[in-house]
């Protein structure tokens, strides 16, 4: 079954049940869905703090081995302190020998040094601790740790891991060699050397070994290059057999990381150990809470079962409750179905009286709302279908491409491709894509188109001035608004003028928290009952000139705004006889975009 027939047959049987099924079915769903919600976060809280205990153990346990590695290393720098400033420095190699003090310090420190040596700049031995001589041909001076302490004498030099076999009797031990440069003196002169001291590996590897991290979690250092100098599975990572992501760890600074290897989520836990810019790694897979043995799941099943029951019998006495007052009211509105009389059923809870109350005082109103929806909607069809009509006027049309045949016939071209411009900006905005809804400055691009037109068919018997300001040129207007008004005041004002003398001005601004666009002519203006009448929608009030008006009044133009923005919007007409006209549109300050058409 797939998931839309699933879907499918779920509603098939919710709408076929009873509310009281329905509801038992719900509620016991829902219970069982919040149990298994409740029980995961509760698991998930508990995971979460016992993975947060142990990584914080983890991270004690790496601490705890980088705190004794640093002790250990500070005690070796010590030794070489205590040897280059207090033995090596004060001592004339004329006359002192250097090996019953380097012999003493040897044996204090004989768990962690395998071997003491002083070099001088040239490679030979000058001292060493226990005795030994240099193995036949054997030259320090390509060894790596002499090099780095004669080129930076000024620092203590750590290398990695190797197998030393420097001396003749040496029995080829793994060591860590630490050098640095020391002062030689020889009666009045003074040189460099190499004091070398080898550290036992063991040393630093019994440290690591004696960690053992949370599951198969493990330790190892390396130096700051990211090269390895003890690993728990050093020889399998040599021979490729492992893979280690130690050159990822070199490269992070301290503090614990996530990542994933060899298919497995791990956390890795960083910590650098001073003087060497060596760094402790601690690995360790994800940890994790998970259920236990077969009893822990059997009690999981049995509180599960448990509650479970519970919820079934505090179903059913709530649905039934609750469900019985619905099936009484539901009843009595099946039979008001029959005629619209009779009385509904009031009772149950709070709710179900109130609603009882309310099916009642709707059928008392039913059938005056009916009359009043049927009438409104006649109404809002007739407004539609004369906005429609308006946005395309024949006679506009007619005689706009009427004067741009006149222009082309009397090699005007250029105002005849102006015309045609402002003619095709004029239908593209008066479309809109079938929006009602535009900026208000589409809307004061499509009257400038107008006007231009107007202008060219009256030969400039008028002029026009569009003045906005650039705060509301965003904000959202009803389409079509301004041009009616301009319309009017051309056909009913500008017509009548002489000599060019007409002026309408449209000016679009914000006054007392809204959007004003007003249109003001200096035509012959209207009496008071005239402007009254033209609010109401009077037919008397606005003359028409047959074939030129776009047959929307300025009734219709404020029924328009005051459907989408509410009554308090609207227009507003002063005008005086022989005085001019101002008509003013009033609308929100909505900026362009967050208004919905409904």
């Amino acid at each position: 079954m797939g998931k839309r027939s699933l879907i499918t047959w779920l509603n098939e049987r919710f709408s076929r049940g009873s509310i009281r099924s329905t509801m038992f079915a719900s509620f016991t769903v829902s219970a069982v869905v919040a149990i298994l919600l409740t029980g995961a976060t509760l698991f998930a809280r508990f995971s979460a703090q016992m993975d947060a205990t142990i990584e914080e153990e983890n991270q004690i346990l790496v601490d705890q081995v980088n705190q004794s590695l640093s002790t250990y290393l500070r005690d070796v720098i010590r030794l070489s302190d205590s040897l280059s400033y207090n033995v090596i420095k004060n001592t004339d190699m004329e006359s002192e020998r250097l090996d019953e003090r380097m012999r003493l310090l040897y044996n204090t420190y004989s768990d962690y040094v395998e071997n003491i040596a002083l070099f001088d700049s040239a490679g030979s031995l000058v001292a060493t601790a226990p005795p030994a001589r240099l193995r036949e041909g054997a030259d320090v001076r390509e060894r790596d740790w002499f090099r780095r302490a004669m080129e930076r004498t000024e620092n203590i030099h750590f290398g990695g891991p190797t197998v030393e076999n420097l001396f003749a009797d040496d029995a080829y031990r793994w060591v860590i060699p630490l050098s640095c440069a020391v002062e030689l003196t020889r009666g009045r002169e003074t040189g460099l050397g190499v004091l070398l001291i080898d550290l036992k590996y063991q040393a630093v590897s019994d440290l690591f070994s004696s960690v053992q991290l949370s599951g198969n979690g493990y330790v190892y250092l390396i130096d700051g290059a990211g090269e390895l100098i003890y690993h728990p599975a050093r020889q399998r990572i040599a021979t490729g057999l492992v893979e280690e992501t130690n050159l990822d760890a070199a490269r992070r600074s301290d503090g614990v990381y996530t990542e994933y290897r060899d298919g497995q989520l791990r956390s890795v836990i960083v910590r650098g150990v001073g003087y060497t810019g060596w760094k402790a790694v601690g690995v360790v897979s994800q940890p994790g809470f998970r259920l236990g043995d077969s009893q822990d799941i059997l009690f999981t099943v049995v509180i599960f079962c448990a509650f479970f029951a519970l919820l079934i019998l505090m179903n059913f006495y709530l649905t039934t409750k609750i469900t019985d007052p619905i099936r009484l009211l539901e009843e009595s509105v099946a039979r008001l179905e029959q005629s619209m009389e009779g009385s509904i059923y009031v009772g149950g809870t709070t709710e179900t009286r109130t609603l009882g109350q309310a099916v009642q005082k709707l059928v008392d109103q039913m059938r005056k709302l009916t009359d009043d929806i049927v009438r409104e909607h006649e109404e809002k069809q007739k407004s539609e279908l004369n906005a429609l009509q308006a946005q395309i006027n024949p006679h506009f049309l007619y005689n706009t491409l009427d004067t741009i045949v006149w222009m082309i016939e009397n090699e005007r071209e250029e105002d005849a491709a102006r015309a045609v411009t402002a003619l095709a900006r004029f239908f593209r905005i008066s479309l809109s894509k079938g929006r009602n809804i535009i900026p208000v400055r589409d809307e004061l691009e499509h009257v400038r188109n107008y006007l231009l037109i107007q202008e060219m068919r009256y030969k400039n018997k008028f002029r026009y001035e569009i003045l906005s300001e650039p705060a509301v040129e965003e904000l959202s207007t009803i389409k079509l608004v301004v041009q009616p008004i301009v319309e009017n005041a051309i056909y009913h004002s500008m017509d009548f003028m002489d000599g060019g003398d007409g002026l309408i001005r449209i000016t679009a601004r914000l006054a007392e928290g809204e959007l004003q666009i007003s249109v003001e002519d200096n035509g012959l203006g209207m009496t008071p009952q005239v402007v009254e009448g033209l609010l109401a929608g009077s037919p008397a009030a606005e003359p028409r000139v047959p074939g030129r008006g776009s047959g929307i009044g300025l009734k219709n133009v404020q029924d328009r705004i005051r459907l989408y923005f509410g009554a308090q919007y609207g227009v507003t007409i002063d005008s005086e006889p022989d005085a001019g006209t101002l008509v003013t549109l009033h609308m929100p300050t909505v900026p362009f975009g967050e208004m919905e058409e409904s």
